[in-house]
């Protein structure tokens, strides 16, 4: 194994991939990365230009003997996921990532990797750059804030693009071929309690929920993992009616498509009830990693003794908003009567804030079909409101209905077989990928989805095998070699 990144093979992709991770760029947080896809652009003297949201599109010709054949649009996004583990001392929105290689794994020091979807991007560069990959006439999309509401696909007009046929470059296992996804939309709900001064007596805890595995809210949706902020919610809940626990702060999850890994809460309670309560956390914890052993090995729930609080939740509002939160739909809420093993619809209570006498709950809720996505985030706003929250709306992104006779489906289909002597899964995924969105603009296009083996992605954990960038590279390099011709 190299004892460097770039010196990986493709060296060409690996390359890519390194100088890109050395950009900071959160999704909305895009100029740097924006501006360095433009200038890549223009340095190999490409058409180059940037859409009125920040989306890249850069465009090449046609190698040689290919001028007859169908334009292809390769497609990903520039923005990443940026989470961390709560010891890693680690800045954003200063430093590039940190990686090393591991067997035949690329990781980063505990951060997120990037390789979602930053393979595919250092992927697309590097054949911008060739000269010595055939190819049909190539159109370069580059979109933005993929991550946190596909606003770069929403906002790409049509008429921009001419391609017949889209490669959307952001899968995550190389045998498998995506063909449809879910769609998504942002449930929030926000409210105001009043404070209350704190008794006479009571000490001060700050209580942990860490070390959950967490992950992708939709592709890992499925596997049953812990959602801290419930964890969190359920100590909270019983502690307070057997003890006259009180809640003083939260701040539990991260961003909307992350499964939550952490929570954090202050408490208060009567002094004398203080040993028990250890011994309650204790017993918790003890419940909550056996019924989670399998999933969230490292769960931990700690507590230690803080400065108390001088103001508290007031009773009444803490006791409508745990059970508020206790009573949200969360985890997988139907599976597809019509495809095996595909989660049809789900929600993700990604975020919990309570601070200085407001709350805050941000959802992430998925679905396949659009009606039954959209009867759960009612019902999580009625939810809300039972709560005295004001609920709302955003981020709302169609699904991608499936074609699996579609003529270029069967054309990659068949190619797989040929090149890995495997049958490749075409499937649909509860996650939101560009391409329904994009479809709404370019209905007439052919799209598909593939890539290399990713795994852990949108948590630190997140790591890309080299072996499968190498499969995928070559699968991706051959489908080029085979686009149709336009008659």
């Amino acid at each position: 194994m190299s004892k460097t990144i770039s010196e990986l093979s493709p060296t060409q992709i690996w390359k890519n991939f390194t100088a890109l991770n050395a950009i900071p760029r959160a999704s909305k947080k895009e100029t740097a990365v924006i501006k360095f896809i433009m200038d890549y652009g223009k340095s190999l003297n490409l058409q180059t230009q940037k859409d009125e949201v920040g989306n890249v599109i850069i465009k090449k010709p046609a190698t040689a003997g290919m001028e007859d054949r169908q334009v292809v649009c390769l497609q990903s996004h520039l923005d990443m996921v940026h989470q961390k583990n709560a010891d890693t001392d680690f800045d954003f929105a200063t430093q590039g990532i940190n990686m090393f290689i591991e067997d035949d794994w690329v990781k980063a020091k505990g951060t997120t990797l990037g390789a979602d979807n930053g393979i595919g991007v250092a992927a697309i560069m590097a054949i911008l750059a060739a000269d010595n990959i055939p190819h049909p006439a190539i159109e370069a999309l580059f979109t933005i804030d993929e991550e946190t509401g596909m606003t770069g696909a929403l906002g790409l007009k049509g008429g921009l693009l001419d391609a017949a046929i889209l490669l959307n470059l952001d899968t995550e296992d190389d045998d498998e071929l995506t063909i449809g996804c879910a769609g998504g939309i942002d449930v929030s709900a926000e409210g105001k309690y009043e404070l209350e001064n704190t008794p006479q007596g009571f000490e001060g805890f700050t209580i942990t929920v860490s070390g959950l595995t967490g992950g992708h809210s939709g592709m890992d949706i499925y596997k049953g993992r812990a959602n801290a902020n419930k964890v969190m919610n359920r100590i909270l809940l019983n502690a307070s009616v057997k003890f006259d626990l009180r809640v003083s702060a939260i701040d539990g999850g991260g961003l909307r498509n992350a499964i939550p890994r952490e929570s954090v809460a202050t408490i208060a309670l009567p002094g004398n009830k203080s040993g028990e309560l250890l011994l309650f956390i204790k017993e918790q914890e003890q419940f909550i990693k056996n019924e989670n052993r399998s999933t969230d090995a490292s769960l931990k729930i700690g507590i230690e003794k803080t400065t108390t609080p001088l103001l508290l939740m007031n009773t009444a509002a803490q006791y409508a908003l745990l059970r508020t939160i206790a009573a949200c739909p969360n985890g997988i809420y139907r599976m597809s009567p019509e495809i095996e093993g595909l989660v049809q619809t789900s929600n993700n209570i990604a975020r919990v804030i309570v601070k200085d006498g407001v709350f805050t709950i941000m959802c992430l809720t998925r679905g396949s079909v659009d009606s039954e996505k959209m009867e759960l985030a009612n019902t999580i706003c009625y939810n809300f409101e039972l709560a005295g929250a004001k609920p709302s709306f955003g981020g709302s992104y169609p699904g991608w209905a499936p074609n699996p006779g579609a003529p270029f489906v069967k054309l990659m289909s068949n190619l797989y077989k040929e090149m890995f002597t495997a049958e490749a899964h075409v499937n649909a995924v509860h996650a939101g990928l560009e391409c329904g969105i994009i479809g709404k603009n370019y209905p007439s296009m052919q799209m598909i989805s593939f890539g290399p083996n990713i795994r852990g992605a949108h948590s630190p954990d997140e790591k890309v095998q080299v072996s499968s960038v190498q499969k995928f590279w070559k699968y991706l390099l051959e489908t080029l070699k085979r686009i149709p011709s336009k008659n």
